[in-house]
Formats: C-alpha cells, sequence, structure tokens
C-alpha cells in the first residue's frame, strides 16, 4: 500500500514538474513580453533563480525606461547573486545603482554590488585584485550610507578582508626571511617588508608575529654580516627584542625570542673582546 502511494506521488510530482517545463519552454519562446516577465517574477520568489535569469535576459533591455524596468533589473542582479554568479551580480548590481540613483533600492543595490566582489575575494595566498575592489567598494558605501542598515554588515566583511590583506602581507615577509636563511643579502628585504608592515598596521592581529619575525631576520642577519656592519645590525637586532617585549611582554614567542637575544648578546660580548 505504502509502494503504492509513493509511486502515486512521484507520478504526480514528474506530471507537475512536465507541467512547468512545458510553460517554462512555451513563454520562453514567445515574443510577448509580459507573459515572460510574470513567470521570471514568479521563478524568482519560488527560488527557480537559474530559469528566472534565462527570462530577465531576454526582457530586461525591452523594459530600460520604463516604471518596471527598475524592478525587473533588481530582480535580474539578485537572481543573478542568488545563484552564486557573483561576477554578473556585481556587474548588474552596478548598473542598477548608476541607472537607477533615485530608487529605494539604491542603498542595498550599492551594498550587494560591494558583497559580489566580496564573495569573489579568494584565499590570502592569491591574488588580490577582487579583494582590493571589493575594499573600496566597501568604503565607499560606509563612506555614503552611515546610518544603513547594512552598515554593520559592511564594517564587518571590510574588517575580514583587510586582515586577509594583512596576513598575505605578513606571509609575504616570512617568506623572504625563510628564503634568506640561504640567501642572506634577502634578510634585508626581510626586515624592510617587516618594518613596512608594522609602520603600516599599528592595529593588526598579527603584529606581534610580524615583530618577532622582524627580530629573527635581524639576528640572522647580523649574525652573518661581515665585521664593519656586524656591531649595528646586531643592536638593531635587539632593539627589536626590546621592541617585541614592550609591546608584547606576555609574547606567545617570547621562549624563541630570548633564546635570540641571548645569542645576540653573546654576540655582542665577542664582538667587543675582539675589538
Amino acid at each position: 500500500m505504502f509502494l503504492k502511494m509513493r509511486s502515486v506521488l512521484l507520478l504526480c510530482l514528474a506530471l507537475v514538474l512536465l507541467v512547468s517545463c512545458s510553460e517554462y519552454q512555451k513563454v520562453l519562446k514567445n515574443t510577448d513580453v509580459k507573459p515572460k516577465y510574470d513567470l521570471a517574477e514568479k521563478l524568482y520568489n519560488e527560488g527557480d533563480y537559474k530559469r528566472a535569469i534565462r527570462l530577465f535576459e531576454q526582457i530586461a533591455p525591452q523594459y530600460v525606461g520604463k516604471p518596471q524596468g527598475e524592478r525587473v533589473m533588481f530582480f535580474f542582479a539578485d537572481s543573478y547573486f542568488k545563484n552564486r554568479d557573483y561576477y554578473l551580480a556585481g556587474y548588474q548590481f552596478e548598473r542598477f545603482v548608476k541607472s537607477y540613483p533615485r530608487s529605494e533600492k539604491l542603498q542595498e543595490s550599492s551594498f550587494m554590488d560591494a558583497k559580489s566582489h566580496y564573495m569573489l575575494s579568494p584565499s590570502y595566498s592569491l591574488d588580490q585584485a577582487e579583494t582590493d575592489k571589493a575594499l573600496s567598494k566597501l568604503q565607499v558605501f560606509i563612506n555614503t550610507y552611515p546610518e544603513s542598515e547594512f552598515f554593520e554588515q559592511a564594517n564587518e566583511m571590510a574588517a575580514e578582508l583587510s586582515t586577509k590583506k594583512e596576513k598575505k602581507e605578513v606571509e609575504i615577509a616570512k617568506q623572504f626571511n625563510k628564503l634568506g636563511k640561504f640567501n642572506f643579502p634577502i634578510l634585508i628585504s626581510a626586515i624592510t617588508a617587516f618594518d613596512n608592515f608594522i609602520s603600516e598596521n599599528p592595529g593588526s592581529k598579527y603584529r606581534e608575529e610580524a615583530l618577532y619575525y622582524r627580530m629573527d631576520a635581524a639576528t640572522t642577519l647580523a649574525i652573518n654580516s661581515t665585521e664593519d656592519k656586524k656591531k649595528e645590525r646586531l643592536e638593531d637586532a635587539l632593539d627589536s627584542y626590546n621592541n617585541l617585549m614592550r609591546h608584547f611582554p606576555e609574547s606567545s614567542f617570547k621562549k624563541p625570542a630570548d633564546d635570540l637575544a641571548q645569542t645576540i648578546q653573546k654576540e655582542l660580548g665577542a664582538y667587543e673582546v675582539s675589538k
């Protein structure tokens, strides 16, 4: 009995889908715009964004300059976003903002434009062009709409992307440091990269890490320097240690930093004796 009822239900579902597909194909081929508009909005409301997009693609040009054009373009852009096609979503939301500067949906569309690029932001290890674009758009939104309901979310997204970029900068500097263990002149690039990061990102969550690895790079460079540069570089490395301890007295890097500091003191002592 149960299997029979299940078969009947499956058959009914198949018939509904068949009728739905048949209706969709019929409207898709129809030259009349109104049925396409009605079905596109119906599919959008039902969450069938992929099929809604095909209809919106057909009718959007025909609604340019018409009262319904604003509604069509917003649904079109939002369908792309909900279908996870963020490139085209961003493009369409940007078009909406430029086409309807007085729309009630202007704030939301501006935010969704920025959010589309936020969704495209890749892992920190990859090229950050999309991250930069998203940050730029988020900052414009934040500055333009400080009272918006999306303001807090925009700030959170901007902070997340900024942190991602900070991580990339630190990892690049650490890579210089790693390579410098086998090619000492590269350590100068590592130290410069850490210095730039520390000065430009005073509130970064990676500041402690940058300070430690700056000390690590400076110590290795100093120890392997020629005699005429050794003392100055050892003192610079010791300054790095003091800077780390001043800002992070309970640093998670305290043990290895203390060990490096002892090495620096021994090298300075040996240098003074030799002189």
